[in-house]
């Protein structure tokens, strides 16, 4: 497949899945969750900060941690590549959607799942919290006035709104993005490094129903070899070029 098939082909799909990793918000200064442990978190291991044993031990450090984090990405601005898949999901409307690895928000931001068709955080999101006792989410209020660990306006303490190491992914957004790639004539795999399993899984959803795959990433991954063709770009230069 050449570079203008692969436009040619996600043009005329009515039905598009998509996945997006950290590569996609690189470009709005969000590092990725490892390179984030800088200064006093570099001596911790992403298991002391992002498990459920890390969080009976001490919730008080997890939450700084990801207080942090969230002042962080509400500093940030969805970029080039937030706006081109908002744009391709008012294009193609029900048949669009979007699963996305990333927690910061910027899809959302950008205007995902607000076009027609859906979009799912697979990995949870840092903009809310979610009470422990009743499992009920609300937003976190404003990095200024952002006590932790929070309460929840039924009165318990609430733990972020995150997927940790060692906890499955939320069925309902799974399920329904494995179905979503199961259906797509195109699915673009932006910005993922691919090794993150079952979401590096949905690819192959496509590729196993005779959909074709593209892959937008700078470098090789570890699902390259299996992908239709591959755009080897940033995610905002790699989905204009698809796109225009």
């Amino acid at each position: 497949m050449t570079l203008s098939q692969a436009r040619a082909a996600l043009a005329a799909a009515s039905r598009v899945a998509v996945l997006t990793g950290a590569g996609v918000s690189a470009e709005s200064g969000i590092p990725t969750f490892r390179d984030a442990q800088t200064g006093h978190w570099a001596r911790f291991r992403p298991e002391d900060l992002a498990s459920p044993p890390a969080y009976r031990r001490d919730p008080e450090m997890v939450w700084e941690w990801y207080a942090g984090r969230y002042r962080d990405v509400l500093a940030a601005e969805p970029n080039g590549a937030h706006h081109l898949l908002a744009r391709l999901e008012r294009e193609k409307g029900a048949g669009f959607f979007l699963a996305t690895q990333n927690v910061d928000g910027l899809h959302a931001r950008a205007g995902s799942g607000q076009g027609g068709g859906r979009m799912v955080e697979l990995h949870g999101t840092l903009l809310s919290a979610r009470d422990e006792v009743t499992g009920e989410v609300f937003p976190l209020p404003a990095p200024d006035v952002l006590v932790t660990p929070p309460i929840s306006p039924t009165g318990h303490r609430m733990r972020p709104n995150i997927v940790w190491f060692g906890e499955y992914l939320p069925e309902d957004a799974l399920h329904a993005a494995q179905r979503a790639f199961q259906a797509a004539e195109v699915a673009l795999i932006v910005g993922t490094s691919g090794a993150v399993y079952p979401a590096a899984g949905l690819a192959g959803e496509t590729l196993y129903a005779g959909g074709t795959v593209i892959e937008i990433n700078p470098e090789e991954t570890e699902l390259s070899d299996q992908m239709t063709y591959c755009v080897r770009d940033v995610a905002s230069r790699g989905l204009a070029a698809l796109m225009s």
